[in-house]
């Protein structure tokens, strides 16, 4: 990528505490080998634990290459990956998940994609090149199953992967979808994605590698049937 160009990265964090440092010091060992500039943006949505602490005490903050955004109550997903889109920078805007289910050496191959002329590329573990290292246990896997099934049965064929944390999107793109967006829970991906082939963008979706992480904050019973009532949201709210 050209040197002169910035990447932000936001990492929409809730009770992260245990797995904040482990994470930043992954990211800052990652990126200190590039010569682009960049920043970190953690979204803290209302943690009860020390996860802004331990941010802190990392040294991206103490290079002055990471800020923190609170939430001062648990507001979802979408609306902290939302707040931290439209508080950053960067030419080019990752967000990914507090565990690093998908290690960030893996945005090398979606810059390579973005070279190819797309707006936007998406981590996906639902395409054959995806290496899945550790599998999420049988029962989250059938829901995701078929809750793109209602993806593509409501709003859109495309994709075969909605979910992944690991997207890269054209920052100026990123920031205009942003503005729209109305869903504040973890189906804010598919309104994302919704919105951008509304707007013709270019979207690639590309293998990764992926471990489940064991602690996942998707309920299986309240947080599914938010996203499948979420779906028709979607469809409502962006005819």
């Amino acid at each position: 990528m050209n040197k002169n160009m910035h990447l932000s990265i936001i990492i929409p964090a809730h009770n992260e505490a245990e797995r904040m440092g482990a994470t930043l010091s992954e990211i800052y060992d990652f990126l200190s080998t590039k010569d682009y500039d960049y920043e970190i943006i953690i979204v803290d949505d209302g943690s009860a634990d020390e996860t802004v602490s331990n941010a802190k005490k990392s040294q991206l903050f103490k290079e002055y290459k990471l800020g923190v955004i609170k939430n001062w109550v648990n507001m979802g997903k979408g609306f902290s990956v939302k707040r931290g889109i439209l508080a950053a920078r960067g030419d080019y805007i990752l967000f990914t998940d507090a565990d690093l289910s998908t290690p960030i050496k893996e945005l090398n191959n979606l810059f390579d994609c973005m070279e190819e002329g797309y707006d936007i590329v998406i981590g996906s573990r639902g395409v054959k090149e995806s290496i899945i290292k550790i599998h999420q246990p049988w029962y989250r896997e059938r829901m995701g199953r078929i809750f793109n099934f209602f993806v593509k049965l409501l709003l859109m064929k495309e994709f075969s992967d909605t979910q992944c944390g690991f997207k890269l999107f054209k920052g100026s793109i990123a920031r205009n979808i942003a503005q729209f967006l109305k869903i504040d829970g973890f189906c804010f991906d598919v309104e994302m994605l919704y919105l951008a082939k509304q707007k013709l963008h270019k979207v690639k979706e590309l293998g990764i590698v992926w471990d489940n992480s064991p602690n996942s904050k998707v309920k299986m019973i309240d947080s599914s049937l938010h996203m499948f009532l979420d779906l028709f949201k979607i469809k409502v709210l962006h005819k």
